[in-house]
């Protein structure tokens, strides 16, 4: 219960309050009216919002914690959404069985150890509104896209922690921990929503920290300074680094910068599995870990709480009894909550999905563009579209690390990661996905590079920045005309203001075909970068096409056409029932 439900008893299940009216036969939502509010900050218990606040204050009121205890998990200002003004009545149909799948939401939300979902129909979404005061939120400080886009791809990051809160957690996790990176997951979804991937990023990995301006409890704003060669958990929570930071380092390791964050600790897996009643996995063999407290036969088990939280933490009886073979654990586990949500039993339950949306919405620390239910919902509304066989799990490819005698530590595999990350900056999908319209999209923007190539000679272009470096512009221009005889050639300057590509894109009038495909080839364009539409005119009053420069130009020569497959790495998908071993 949230503090609209003060003046009430504790220990009334949200979802009792679906009342039927045999009036209308409809099932009416009775909540009852807030309690006063009070301006004088006061004490608060866990997970109730704080008073003396008005609805959407960002800041908390003299005398009120920015942290969640005496340690501070994460040491950066926060906050709890504030209270409606009026009670929130709702009325809402049990979905009738012929329309669940229209109806279905799934809202996406962060895992103690990875990731999960948190179903929500409609009438639920009505009663959901007031559980806004459960998220807490912290700054993004500047390292995200500015949160995610509807008509984008999307790339959320999710971080669970290994700082241990709440009662039933005193034996897990390092005692005193400030909450490290320790399980942490680069979901993204295509811009069509046909496929998604979700790639692991080992604790242990060996990285780079850069410098991370930080967000501080009084509102100022700090650099903590960057190390080099740690590990990659140490992004969070060391030296009081916040999750912008994992998230600038996810962007130095992959070149793909996270649209948002999700952030849970170990009580997450166990509230979120209990709401909808555990999940099934499967074991190839006896499973006996004392350190994960995780004891199973072999077979099927149904889990939830304090037994899915083992599961997730098990690493010395599976695999090699490394923290890749907790990934891999983890990845199966998610996949079977993923299908466990998508049934219709978690899905067109109203006591279920009310008690997730509550587990849910408690167990998350999210940014401050990703700080409402309505938010979450859109994103939700987004990630439903996914259809499981889509949904692709792999890991950063790595090595042990060679400088170390006792293998502890992992450093990226140079030889096949680049192509992992050029894969998902390119939106290309690592799962077979089939669709007509986006074949025939393809063979359009394919047929764009085919037919007759004019000469360098003949090419005329103005070259503007629209997102690269600054320079890029004329180091292109030079290259152009000093390497490939491209001498039609000028530097218009930046692109208008505002304009900031991801993508390079060259814009061409048709009868300017054979100089688009000849350009394309010396730059290494796609046929999707190719866009037909008109001539500009140049600084001689000539017809010219438009080259602007994107985020993805690195420099003259590098090729910025996307790879036509994802590369050949070990993954699975969501749909799969797999049996650890």
């Amino acid at each position: 219960m949230d503090a609209q439900g003060r003046g009430r008893a504790d220990n009334i299940d949200p979802a009792d309050q679906w009342v039927l009216n045999p009036n209308t036969g409809e099932y009416e939502l009775r909540l009852g009216p807030p309690a006063p509010q009070s301006s004088v900050p006061g004490p608060r218990r866990s997970g109730a919002r704080e008073t003396g606040r008005r609805p959407g204050d960002r800041t908390a009121a003299p005398g009120q914690g920015q942290g969640r205890g005496p340690g501070g998990e994460i040491p950066a200002q926060r906050r709890r959404r504030g209270e409606p003004e009026q009670p929130v009545r709702g009325r809402g149909r049990r979905p009738a069985k012929k329309k669940t799948k229209a109806k279905k939401a799934l809202l996406w939300t962060g895992g103690s150890l990875a990731f999960v979902l948190v179903a929500v129909s409609a009438a639920g979404y009505l009663y959901i509104r007031h559980l806004n005061g459960n998220i807490t939120s912290v700054s993004d400080d500047g390292a995200s896209t500015g949160g995610f886009r509807t008509d984008q791809a999307i790339n959320i990051l999710l971080i669970g922690t290994d700082k241990r809160t709440g009662s039933g957690n005193e034996g897990y996790g390092d005692t005193g921990s400030v909450g490290h990176a320790d399980t942490n997951i680069l979901l993204h979804v295509a811009k069509d929503r046909s496929n998604a991937t979700a790639l692991s990023i080992p604790r242990d990995l060996i990285v780079d920290v850069p410098d991370c301006p930080t967000q501080q409890p009084d509102g100022s704003t700090k650099v903590i300074p960057g190390t080099q060669g740690v590990r990659f958990n140490t992004s969070l929570g060391q030296d009081g680094r916040t999750p912008s930071c994992t998230m600038r380092t996810v962007t130095e390791l992959t070149g793909v910068t996270p649209d948002d964050f999700m952030v849970a600790d170990f009580n997450a897996v166990k509230t979120l599995t209990e709401a909808v009643g555990g999940v099934e996995i499967c074991l190839a063999k006896d499973i006996d870990d004392p350190d994960s407290h995780l004891k199973l036969p072999k077979g099927k088990h149904n889990i939830s709480g304090e037994q899915a939280l083992a599961f997730v933490r098990t690493r010395h009886s599976v695999g090699f009894g490394g923290d890749l073979s907790r990934i891999s654990l983890q990845q199966q586990f998610l996949s079977a909550l993923m299908r466990k949500l998508k049934g219709n039993s978690t899905l067109t339950s109203p006591t279920k999905m009310l008690k997730l949306a509550n587990a849910g919405t408690e167990a998350l620390t999210v940014d401050d563009k990703l700080d409402s239910i309505g938010k979450l919902k859109d994103l939700g509304l987004e990630l439903g579209k996914l259809n499981l066989k889509n949904m692709a799990f792999t890991t950063i490819p790595v090595l042990d690390n060679p400088a170390e005698k006792v293998k502890a530590t992992v450093v990226l595999n140079e030889a096949t990661a680049p192509a992992v990350f050029t894969a998902i900056k390119n939106d290309v999908s690592f799962t077979a996905v089939q669709k007509k319209k986006q074949q025939q999209k393809k063979d359009a923007e394919a047929g764009r590079l085919k037919g007759t190539k004019s000469d360098p000679s003949a090419v005329r272009v103005r070259i503007l920045n629209g997102g690269a470096d600054t320079g890029m512009a004329q180091k292109a221009l030079e290259w152009l005309q000093n390497d490939k005889g491209v001498l039609k050639s000028e530097n218009a300057g930046n692109a208008a203001a505002g304009v900031k590509l991801s993508k390079t894109t060259l814009e061409y009038a048709p009868d300017q075909a054979d100089q688009a495909r000849e350009l394309a080839s010396l730059l290494g364009l796609a046929g999707a970068q190719l866009k037909p539409g008109e001539s500009v005119t140049n600084s001689q009053g000539l017809p010219a096409m438009t080259l602007t420069l994107g985020k993805d130009f690195q420099g003259p020569g590098e090729s910025l056409s996307a790879p036509p497959k994802a590369p050949d790495v070990d993954k699975s998908t969501a749909d799969e029932v797999k049996c650890a071993s």
